[in-house]
């Protein structure tokens, strides 16, 4: 009968190791002036050094410097005075140069460390996941796949090369040996991998987004019984493209080799792919060690030796940590924990707080981007922040507060806008939907109510107040939705002696 996982981590202590690729968002590639667009039309963004061609001389792009630095520097890191680049050799057909240009034995950065939370059975829990080195290096080409029902080379008819990619700046995060993470091992690498992410995005070094390849991570996960003091052999999960991925990525994984020790079957070292259908992992490659790769140092490029001055005016300029940043709007806005899980998980706290930031109550912007936009997004499977800005909605919530709008009116502008009839007041112009509060106006529609409904109106002068509901309905009716309910029920019950 085959493990589960509760079966997996009741004999078995798991060791994770995670290597995150980050593509940089330069506006050229890291050797070479091409452009790094993406989708732009395949082998449109080459030239003589991202193709590998004979003569072709690299220079490093500077700013993928700074970048790299900047990372550094947000992760605890040690910046090295001194690194350089080396050739990683072996063949692939997206490598037009039959070699990586990436850094070895000398990286920009090493020794650094990031803490993640996560939600434990004794509570919140901090867990220290120590990085071994930040390094610089190139991205590979792009192979398509044609022909076959997986996208995957099994089964193509053919394949097409696209060197667009070829190039591109890429920096790769590796963690040391994660130990003692036991049965949270799969929610201890999404919540690093997830961490990680809003770091790259609060230093504005790259989009990290994860559907587009630009932010990759390749799981290591190996096995050994618990109190053998040993570790055992790793296989590789590589180019794991999503959160929610890489936590089943792990959390697979580990029930698999459990279930592979258990028959008596030695785990190999590999690589594999990731399958989003079930959740399970395939074989790819065998694992390389360093020596297989041959390195060399690059003789076409001189040595990285940033000025220590540099450094630390690069480091004065690192934002608040995302951590940090997210428990002090939790205080300030006083967020419940599910909200604000809510806003992180949907993307939205960088533009909840620009609403804020724009005069808008907390609690109504939280509201809004949450609620009503999230569902029109989700209609029309797009991004909340594509459909509308935080001014529009700043400005509609401002409406509200002044008494220009009522929610239902809001609703009806913030379809508008989005729908393209324009900004707030635009829409509200056309469509008519301001909030009627002039005291005569309402008042003639109350009376038309009162005279439509003389029994009512009887019950209510006899002090049955809840009766006045049906008399604010009317009222809200015969003016289009557009009065204030509550300023209706004020002048009704006056009038009716109940005030």
């Amino acid at each position: 009968m085959a493990l589960t996982f509760n079966d997996a981590i009741a004999k078995y202590e798991p060791t994770l190791g995670l290597e995150v690729h980050v593509e940089l968002n330069t506006l050229s590639k890291m050797f070479c002036g091409c452009a790094t667009e993406f989708g732009a039309e395949p082998n449109t963004q080459t030239c003589p050094v991202c193709l590998g061609l004979p003569g072709s001389l690299p220079a490093v792009n500077g700013k993928a410097i700074e970048s790299s630095i900047l990372i550094g520097l947000a992760l605890n890191c040690s910046i090295a005075p001194f690194s350089r680049f080396a050739r990683k050799n072996y063949f692939y057909p997206d490598m037009p140069k039959n070699f990586q240009t990436s850094q070895f034995d000398e990286p920009i950065c090493v020794n650094g460390y990031l803490d993640v939370e996560i939600e434990t059975d004794e509570g919140m829990k901090v867990f220290r996941v120590e990085i071994e080195r930040v390094h610089m290096e190139e991205d590979t080409g792009k192979s398509l796949h044609v022909g076959g029902a997986t996208g995957r080379i099994h089964g193509a008819e053919y394949s097409l090369l696209d060197y667009n990619r070829a190039g591109i700046p890429l920096v790769e995060i590796v963690t040391k040996i994660i130990p003692g993470t036991g049965k949270y091992a799969p929610q201890v690498a999404r919540a690093y991998v997830t961490e990680l992410r809003d770091i790259l995005r609060s230093l504005g070094v790259s989009d990290v987004k994860m559907e587009q390849g630009s932010l990759r991570c390749d799981a290591n996960v190996s096995l050994a019984e618990i109190g053998s003091g040993k570790l055992g052999t790793r296989s590789e999960t590589k180019n794991v493209n999503s959160l929610r991925s890489v936590e089943r990525a792990v959390s697979g994984e580990m029930v698999r080799q459990a279930n592979r020790l258990e028959k008596g079957e030695r785990i190999i070292q590999e690589t594999r792919h990731f399958l989003e259908e079930s959740g399970e992992t395939r074989p790819g490659r065998s694992k390389e060690q360093a020596e297989d790769y041959r390195y060399f140092p690059e003789p076409d490029l001189v040595p990285v030796t940033p000025d220590a001055d540099w450094i630390e005016t690069l480091r004065a300029t690192l934002p608040e940590k995302p951590s940090l940043r997210r428990k002090r709007l939790k205080a300030e806005w006083n967020v419940p924990d599910k909200e604000m899980t809510s806003m992180v998980n949907a993307e939205l706290l960088d533009t909840v707080e620009e609403t804020v930031l724009l005069g808008a109550d907390p609690t109504k912007a939280r509201s809004w981007w949450l609620g009503e936009i999230s569902r029109l997004a989700n209609e029309k499977e797009v991004a909340p922040i594509s459909l509308i800005t935080p001014a529009q909605v700043a400005e509609v919530i401002a409406l509200i507060a002044f008494g220009d709008l009522t929610d239902k009116l809001a609703r009806q502008v913030v379809e508008g806008v989005i729908s393209g009839e324009g900004t707030p007041a635009e829409v509200i112009e056309k469509r008519g939907l301001k909030v009627v509060s002039d005291d005569s106006a309402l008042m003639v529609a109350i009376e038309a109510a009162i005279a439509a409904q003389p029994d009512t109106a009887e019950r209510i002068r006899g002090g049955n107040i809840p009766a006045a509901g049906a008399l604010i309905g009317a009222v809200m009716k015969a003016t289009g939705g557009q009065a204030d309910a509550a300023k209706v029920r004020e002048l009704l019950l006056k009038h009716l002696g109940q005030s």
